[in-house]
């Protein structure tokens, strides 16, 4: 599972990046421009004889966002974590849900109550594996299993940017999408009410995350990933694609959007 980039297009990033901060990205109080290359290999009880990378996670709840390379002839159950809803997209490769195969874009959202499925990756697969608690005010209580690939983009607010959605919960309002940037296309200052977290799954795209009333700007590469808590400001007028990129996103829970004319800080968005 080799990602390959244009040799062009990295000898771009790389001048680009060598412009800035040669330390590395900026470091914020929340994970934010991680590539998930780096992250060290972990076990994971509830999926025997995988490597993954924790993307994020909570011990006391068992609340995790991970990043699972399945290898060949791998064969599992999705009943590992008892009591607890469980969202898998595909990356790459295909993987088995039941009788129900998923190739790259698939994705499966099993709620808890439906766990139990058994999982098998013939060749093998890279997938997002999130588990979450249970809330009582959801009332998606059946299986959503899905391939995003007979979707149609859904053109969005702004120009070159359009998603396609994988599950709205209208009760607690939790939601999982993708997000397509074309290239050249930027992304206003804005906020969500709710803790978001996204993974790129292609493109190479440059972004800001608003900290102190001061642009703090990176770039993502595949593999990219944050995980930003509610109400914090992001996107602005350096936020655009460098080649046209696609986001996995998700929310737990009901967060109204909001867009800024600006960069402000963090105590004027709090009273504005």
């Amino acid at each position: 599972m080799n990602l390959r980039i244009p040799v062009s297009l990295v000898v771009l990033v790389a001048v680009a990046l060598s412009a800035g901060c040669a330390s590395g990205p900026p470091k914020l109080p929340y994970p934010a421009f991680v590539q998930v290359d780096e992250l060290e290999d972990i076990f994971m009880a509830s999926l025997p004889g995988v490597r993954a990378k924790q993307l994020s996670g909570d011990p006391q709840t068992r609340r995790t966002s991970n990043r699972i390379d399945l290898p060949r002839d791998w064969k599992g159950t999705s009943g590992g974590v008892p009591g607890r809803s469980m969202e898998i997209f595909v990356v790459e490769g295909e993987l088995m849900v039941a009788d129900i195969s998923l190739q790259s874009g698939g994705y499966a959202f099993l709620p808890a109550g439906s766990l139990g499925f058994n999982l098998v990756a013939d060749n093998g697969a890279r997938i997002l594996y999130f588990v979450h608690d249970t809330d009582p005010s959801s009332l998606i209580r059946s299986p959503i299993i899905i391939d995003s690939g007979l979707l149609d983009w859904v053109p969005g607010a702004k120009a070159g940017v359009s998603s396609k959605e994988l599950r709205n919960d209208p009760g607690n309002g939790a939601k999982t999408w993708l997000l397509r940037v074309s290239t050249g296309a930027s992304l206003p200052w804005q906020s969500s009410g709710a803790l978001r977290e996204g993974y790129l799954i292609n493109g190479n795209q440059q972004y800001s995350e608003c900290r102190n009333g001061r642009a703090e700007t990176w770039q993502y590469a595949p593999g990219g990933y944050f995980y930003r808590p509610a109400d914090v400001i992001s996107g602005g007028p350096e936020s655009h694609a460098l080649t046209e990129s696609t986001w996995l996103l998700r929310e737990t829970s009901r967060g109204d959007e909001r867009a800024w004319s600006e960069c402000v800080a963090q105590e004027a968005a709090e009273v504005r």
